[in-house]
């Protein structure tokens, strides 16, 4: 990570997004990480910093070892003034430079699909036919891929840190197999940017619509064939999903977090759940979503969604990103964690490959990054704004009796003001990861003039219910209960 200080001018008021946790190198992690001692996470420099600062202050530091490398007295001082300070967690600041450099180094440049020539879109064309005319058991053929998220393979790692990277590797396989295509060698995925309705050429073939042409079971019909909504329906449910408004929010969040609390991960998973609820009754449903082909481009954008966030925030490396994390990191690598049914593991996607985006989202001079929290060790000083938004937590909902995507509403006086999604398949207790992760909770971020002295209500809708009112019941869902709180940022 490139230090964004100067290096002979102490900080005041430092904090770990903004200032520290620059003062760390990949391998300085890797020396100390083998002694238990974590330098690449807030957590792990906060539990350590009284004896980072003793071995790293000048004029006789043991560390770094390298004298080039060794903490200047300004380094020194601006560590000590955080320690002083109660370790605050702060903000990021918004990054260039290096990530800048690699994406122009790039030769998978995916673009908009708005934006390509007519030789672009007649490869496009070639590749996707190409696939899609191969046999089912050819491993890139077009059912083979689609197969692997949906029926009957049904690999699912939704609503975990590993999401994001899954993806990604999913992604370039699918894009592996359009360059498999003769002619097609140079083929890049391009991507739907979904602040903009669905293009005219995703409404002609090959990208209109697949009819699988294996039987699914479970239920669908034989030659079952993928279905989207009118424009004006998908814009309707967009706006009731906030799907551009969590992709907004999501690229202001300093820490990656977790779903259904705070961070990157809990906007990025509402806006991707959102879409899918949106976009029709194909891509709302996990079992089949993957065969439509605008699933391809609609995750291609929320994959430069994610790499426009690991830019903005200085997440493109391993260190960078680690440093965004909060509590477990055991999840980025290991022989435990490889991202079945692909061999690579969360690590490897930090940093992957050569692809990147003709365009990213929210530059960073357009980023002004924020932390806020639902709660705050009492050793740090905090404030609470005048504009802060309160958090409206639905806990312990459980996900494994409701059959199907669903969305919470919540209601104030009798009246919706905020809807998320959530994306599972019809049976969730088929799935390993959903086992897994069978409790969760969808966080609200709501302004107060919208809840106080009015009486709030929750509800869970399921589209797939027969009944009209499409209503589960609560008790039925595990009864899941409220935690409302004034978000926190540090002082």
């Amino acid at each position: 990570m490139a230090d964004p200080a100067p290096p002979d001018q102490a900080v005041d008021n430092p904090t770990y997004m903004g200032d520290i946790r620059f003062f760390f190198e990949q391998m300085d992690i890797d020396h100390m990480k083998s002694r238990n001692i974590d330098l690449g996470t807030y957590d792990g420099v906060k539990k350590h910093a009284g004896a980072i600062y003793v071995q790293t202050a000048p004029p006789h530091p043991n560390m770094p070892p390298e004298k080039d490398r060794q903490w200047s007295a300004a380094r020194s001082l601006t560590f000590k003034n955080w320690i002083l300070a109660g370790y605050p967690v702060g903000t990021a600041v918004a990054q260039t430079g290096p990530a800048m450099a690699a994406a122009a180094a790039a030769t998978r440049v995916r673009k908009n699909v708005t934006k390509l020539s007519q030789p672009e879109v007649d490869k496009l064309t070639a590749a996707f036919t190409g696939i899609m005319q191969k046999g089912t058991s050819d491993p890139q053929s077009y059912y083979a891929l689609a197969s692997i998220h949906g029926l009957p393979q049904s690999y699912c790692l939704h609503h975990v840190d590993p999401f994001n990277p899954w993806h990604r590797v999913y992604l370039k396989l699918f894009e592996d197999a359009l360059r498999s295509v003769p002619g097609c060698a140079d083929v890049t995925l391009p991507y739907w940017d979904i602040t903009t309705p669905i293009p005219a050429l995703l409404k002609t073939t090959p990208f209109d619509s697949y009819v699988v042409p294996v039987p699914l079971q479970n239920g669908y019909p034989n030659n079952y064939k993928t279905q989207r909504y009118a424009q004006s329906q998908i814009d309707t449910l967009l706006a009731r999903y906030d799907v551009i408004g969590h992709l907004d929010a999501a690229l202001t969040q300093s820490l990656w977090g977790a779903y259904g609390i705070n961070g990157f991960q809990d906007e990025s998973i509402a806006a991707h759940d959102g879409g899918h609820s949106a976009i029709g009754p194909t891509m709302g449903d996990q079992n089949v979503s993957s065969y439509d082909p605008i699933f391809w481009f609609y995750h291609c954008n929320l994959d430069r969604h994610w790499w426009s966030w690991q830019t903005n925030v200085g997440a493109t490396t391993l260190a960078g990103f680690t440093s965004t994390l909060q509590g477990n990191t055991d999840w980025l690598s290991g022989p435990i964690n490889v991202l079945a049914p692909f061999t690579a593991t969360p690590d490897q996607t930090i940093a992957y490959g050569d692809v990147s985006y003709d365009q990213l989202m929210g530059g960073p001079m357009a980023v002004a990054f924020e932390n806020k929290v639902g709660s705050l060790e009492a050793t740090r000083a905090f404030r609470i704004r005048r504009t802060s938004k309160a958090s409206v937590m639905v806990k312990d909902i459980n996900r494994l009796n409701i059959p199907g995507s669903f969305s919470v509403v919540l209601q104030a006086d009798g009246q919706p003001i905020a809807t998320r999604a959530f994306f599972q398949p019809n049976t969730p207790r088929n799935c390993a990861t959903c086992v897994k992760v069978g409790i969760v909770s969808v966080n609200f971020k709501v302004d107060l003039d919208k809840i106080v002295d009015k009486k709030l209500s929750v509800a869970i809708e399921v589209p797939g219910l027969a009944d009209p009112v499409k209503t589960f019941p609560l008790s039925e869902a595990g009864n899941p209960t409220i935690n409302v709180r004034l978000l926190l940022e540090d002082a």
